[in-house]
Order: C-alpha cells, then sequence, then structure tokens
C-alpha cells in the first residue's frame, strides 16, 4: 500500500504491501539481510577455463514454483529476459538451463548443485540474498561464479558477484552529484530494520568518498509514532544552517510519502533543503503528483534503454516484464560478450571484473572485484509531476558520475 498525503498513515504504515510491490519489498528486505559467507578473492582466479568456440554452459536460478502469482510473474520475466539475451548473443553460443528453486534457499542449492552436476559452467541467480550466500558457497569447492540477481553487498565477494543495483552505487551517485551542486553537508535518515541501518551505512561511506561532511544522523522506527517523534529534531537540524541535503533511506512503502509530509509541514522542504532519497520516488505513478516530492533527488537507470527493453519483451511475450527482468539478460549478456570476445577466462573472477564493463537493459554496468556492481544511474527529480533528469546517466566508466 502506497500512503498519499492526504491518507491517515496510520494503518499504512502497519499493513504487509500487496501486488507486485510485495515482491520488490521483499527483494529488498531479504536481499539486505546480511547472512556472511563469502568474502572477497585473493590469489588465484575462481571459474573454470572455456573453449569460446562451444557453447558456455549457463544455469538460470529463478524463483519459480512458489505458489505465488507474483513470484510466478517475476520467475517468468527473468527466464523471458535471459532467453533474449541468450538469442542476442551473436558471434557466442549459450547453452541456457533454467531451474526453477521457489523462494527455498535448500531448493536453491540443490538445484545449483543439479546444474553443476549437467555441465554448468556459471550460475545466475537466485533472488534472495540467503539463497545466494548458500549457493555461492556450495559452488566455490566446484570452482563455479555465481551472477545473483541480490542487491546485498554483505554476500558480495569471492565467487559471489551481485546484479542488483547496491545501496552504495546509489548513495555515491547521489551524494557526488551533490557535492558538484555545492550540497556537501547532508543530514542522513534511516530506518531502524535492517535494510535502512545497510542505507544509512551506505550513505555515510559515500559522504566519506566524496568530501562531503556528515552533518547528523538519526535513525526512526517503521512507524506512525516513530517517525512523528523525529520530525521535530530533523527540522530542527535542517533549519539550524549546517545542513545542505536530508538523505533519507525511506525503504518502506508507507514511509516516504507520510515522513516527507511532515517534514514539509515542519518547513522542511526541497529545494530550501535538498531531500534525496536511496529509492526511486516515481514508483509507484501515483506518487509524482505528492507535492512534499517535488524537486528531490533520487538515481534511475537510463530510462530511454529501459524503455527499449520493455517495448521488446511486451512484443515478444505479450506483457509488461518485471522490474528486476532486466537482471537476468544483464547477466547473460555480459557472459555473452565475454565468450564473444575470445577470452578462455572468460567466466573466470578476472574475466568477468574487465574494467571496460558491459552494456545492460538501463545502461552501462561493470562487476568490481569484490563482488559489488557498478551501474550508471541518472539523478532524477519530480517537478510540475513530472519526471525530470537533472544528470543523465554516464555512457562509459571514469567520468563524471563515476
Amino acid at each position: 500500500m502506497v500512503v498519499s498525503a492526504t491518507t491517515r498513515p496510520a494503518t499504512g504504515l502497519r499493513r504487509v504491501v500487496t501486488g507486485a510491490a510485495a515482491i520488490l519489498s521483499a527483494f529488498v528486505l531479504a536481499a539486505c539481510d546480511p547472512v556472511g559467507g563469502s568474502q572477497q578473492a585473493s590469489g588465484p582466479a575462481i571459474g573454470p577455463l572455456i573453449n569460446p568456440g562451444e557453447p558456455v554452459r549457463v544455469a538460470l536460478l529463478v524463483p519459480g514454483g512458489s505458489g505465488s502469482a507474483d513470484l510466478e510473474w517475476l520467475a517468468r520475466s527473468l527466464r523471458n529476459s535471459a532467453r533474449m539475451a541468450a538469442a542476442d548473443a551473436q558471434g557466442a553460443s549459450v547453452d541456457l538451463r533454467v531451474y526453477d528453486t521457489g523462494t527455498s534457499t535448500e531448493q536453491a542449492v540443490a538445484q545449483a548443485n543439479s546444474a553443476a552436476d549437467a555441465g554448468a559452467q556459471i550460475i545466475v541467480g537466485p533472488l534472495f540474498a540467503e539463497g545466494a550466500n548458500a549457493v555461492g558457497n556450495a559452488m566455490r569447492p566446484r570452482n563455479i561464479n555465481v551472477l545473483t540477481f541480490s542487491n546485498n553487498a554483505e554476500i558480495a565477494g569471492g565467487n559471489v558477484f551481485i546484479l542488483g543495483n547496491s545501496f552504495a552505487n546509489i548513495a555515491d551517485r547521489l551524494v557526488g552529484y551533490g557535492v558538484r551542486q555545492g550540497k556537501r553537508n547532508v543530514y542522513v535518515v534511516a530506518e531502524d530494520d535492517i535494510a535502512g541501518q545497510l542505507g544509512g551505512r551506505a550513505i555515510e561511506t559515500a559522504v566519506a568518498r566524496n568530501g562531503a561532511r556528515m552533518a547528523g544522523r538519526i535513525n526512526h522506527p517503521v512507524s506512525v509514532t516513530g517517525i512523528d517523534a523525529v520530525v521535530p529534531q530533523i527540522a530542527n537540524a535542517a533549519q539550524s544552517g549546517q545542513v545542505d541535503a536530508v538523505f533519507m533511506t525511506a525503504n518502506n512503502q508507507a514511509v516516504l510519502p507520510y515522513l516527507t509530509e511532515k517534514l514539509a509541514a515542519a518547513g522542511v522542504r526541497s529545494p530550501v533543503t535538498q531531500m534525496m532519497g536511496l529509492t526511486r520516488w516515481d514508483q509507484p505513478p501515483a506518487r509524482a503528483s505528492l507535492p512534499q516530492l517535488q524537486e528531490g533527488w533520487f538515481a534511475i537507470p537510463d530510462q530511454g534503454l529501459r524503455a527499449q527493453f520493455d517495448a521488446r519483451y511486451r512484443s515478444a511475450h505479450g506483457e509488461q516484464p518485471h522490474e528486476l527482468a532486466s537482471l537476468a539478460y544483464d547477466g547473460v549478456a555480459a557472459i555473452a560478450s565475454l565468450v564473444r570476445g575470445g577470452q578462455r577466462n572468460a567466466l573466470t573472477t578476472t574475466g568477468l571484473t574487465q574494467r571496460a564493463g558491459f552494456s545492460g537493459v538501463g545502461g552501462v554496468f561493470r562487476l568490481r572485484p569484490d563482488g559489488t556492481s557498478e551501474r550508471a544511474l541518472a539523478v532524477a527529480t519530480l517537478r510540475g509531476n513530472r519526471l525530470v533528469i537533472l544528470d543523465p546517466a554516464p555512457r562509459g566508466f571514469g567520468g563524471a558520475g563515476f
């Protein structure tokens, strides 16, 4: 449920998000639960050497078979997108085999082992962090790398790479842009759940990395009373003259509309105090008309490229792809790109982490030696109830925005 600016949020903050939004919420929450395990690899590269002239054997792990209509849509979107990437792989042959994992960590591991027994040379998936961590641990002795759909940097490293857009990547993009706009004094507002705390940590790291200044931080419970209690403190800080920007994690579906509504009522809103968020403020579409969100900053992939992919998908499959579908396309396309280059080490940690990166559905991205991904993002805002791009996504690595 999304709470509008005029809706009583007391029940909204307590209800479970339903429909398609529930999958995204579950993905974020599960993908932010640190389960430990794989660490950054040192020493020899991990992964098999291949013959680039032969089909590369890729196992795709999707959350099919769960009995949930929304998860089945997601699984179908991931499956179809991966097959699109395999079909697009001119100059490389991809032997793609799909395995359903449901939501079970144990089933994810069992399916990964079945794939490895059948000759899989690399695994794309699974979705949730706990399963990805367990699959990575199971595949490490078998010398197989895992490109998971998770965005949880806590499990990245060793033979596990995250394809999802991490909090660190988003925070770095927004803080870096803010510094260039003179917004150097950043006040962090984070939910007190796991996702909020990991998000808050990512913002603090981005502040230090970009030469900005931490002007303060406050954590709040995911509840009406919790938010009401911290709003006066945030307002006092914002109006002290020592804060240029308020950066919110706002991961819970109902938190962002309610928190920003209360802050606006207390006199805190963009552009006087620049508001920023780790989540997309233009989704669901109804949010675009909320007055308290106007002129706030958030990060998004290249919308033109994404629209092209969505149109191709709808034409081929007769339905809109799930928002996370692009991760499957990106993973398989990256593998195909490396194989097409004739590299015997294409599927090793050395091959996967090439500095030039890859062309993805939402723009360029690359896999880093620590297992995280770096993705090109645009800085966007809402202005006049419409999405406006303030700074386009970079088209390559090394320039502004990276």
